[in-house]
């Protein structure tokens, strides 16, 4: 029989989708679509790229999964429809294999699946801004993968896993993997910047455990004073319990940056003085009772060696920083969800 016959109906991918958010009508965003004036425009624009979304599932019998999608990139970045079209498969054990199609705007990829009933996780292209619109198994049935504790994850290009080579090679990837919970990377490049709408957003936003990693773009991108940083890491941890008051919180405070740990901002304030105002606020909201608020001093979790460009962790620095966080999430005793 032709293996093309051998396809299940297409399957609504929602039960699928791992990652989700909110949803902007049917497309996943990552900020809360009803409440995007607040933002700052960088915030914004990267909140609509689906980084960290990606599908679980179970295979019955199946030996390979069809995906159906429109990839839709917004704004300047149409350049990238250029490039070919990654998928990448896993399991518990690591990445099995990648598919690779030819750009288009609406295309169907299948993907080998090997024996087993897994569960298996299918990242898709997170730069072409993949939505998802059907799945299927070919030669056997599909089922979700089973729901997992919801990690919510806020910060930077850091955590949207910049300079990693894959989707699933960014650093909240690795933690989400080993502690087997539903990560949502709530990661905006060139912003995270202690903005306290994302704050109120992160507050009615359902989670079984956070992670709050920003504080390196208040050094330049928009300088912060070290008393200012205090302040705002206060407020935001303040805004954010009222939503959450029980919820398991971990902030990381910034990680290495070489250029910046002695050098002065503009107003003042090294890389290493705002690290400390951050902690410092965390550490006294402990000492306060907050017993469910953990804190990972970042700046001995990476050498040099773990950064491809000064700032943004290579491969090896993203897996040694995740790893980390989850070290420092089973201490806190938060591994349960």
């Amino acid at each position: 029989m032709d293996a093309d016959r051998t396809a299940t109906a297409w399957l609504d991918p929602g039960p699928f989708l791992r990652g989700i958010a909110w949803l902007d009508q049917d497309r996943p965003v990552r900020a809360d679509p009803a409440d995007t004036e607040r933002l700052p425009w960088d915030t914004g624009e990267r909140a609509t790229l689906p980084i960290g979304v990606r599908l679980e599932f179970l295979a019955h019998g199946a030996h390979a999964v069809e995906i159906h999608y429109r990839a839709a990139v917004p704004g300047p970045t149409n350049a990238l429809r250029d490039l070919a079209h990654g998928f990448s498969l896993w399991d518990r054990h690591g990445m099995v294999r990648e598919v690779f199609t030819d750009p288009a705007a609406e295309a169907v990829v299948r993907v080998p699946l090997p024996g087993g009933a897994g569960p298996f996780t299918v990242h898709p292209p997170e730069a072409q801004s993949p939505l998802v619109l059907g799945v299927r198994g070919v030669g056997g049935a599909l089922a979700p993968a089973p729901p997992a504790p919801r990690w919510v994850v806020h910060g930077d290009s850091i955590t949207e896993g910049w300079w990693s080579t894959r989707p699933a090679h960014g650093w909240t990837a690795v933690a989400g993997r080993a502690l087997g919970w539903d990560t949502v990377n709530l990661g905006y490049a060139g912003a995270a910047r202690g903005e306290l709408a994302t704050a109120e957003q992160l507050a009615s936003l359902p989670a079984d455990a956070l992670t709050l990693a920003f504080g390196t773009n208040c050094w330049t991108r928009v300088p912060h004073t070290a008393a200012l940083l205090y302040e705002t890491t206060r407020v935001f941890l303040d805004l954010v319990r009222q939503g959450h008051p029980r919820t398991p919180l971990l902030l990381v405070s910034p990680v290495l940056r070489p250029d910046a740990e002695r050098t002065p901002n503009r107003l003042g304030a090294t890389l290493g003085a705002l690290r400390d105002a951050m902690e410092r606020a965390a550490r006294e909201r402990i000492a306060a009772g907050d017993g469910r608020l953990a804190l990972l001093p970042g700046r001995d979790l990476l050498g040099p060696e773990h950064l491809a460009d000064g700032l943004h962790p290579n491969d090896a620095g993203h897996r040694t920083l995740g790893l980390a966080v989850v070290t420092a999430l089973r201490r806190a005793g938060f591994d349960g969800g």
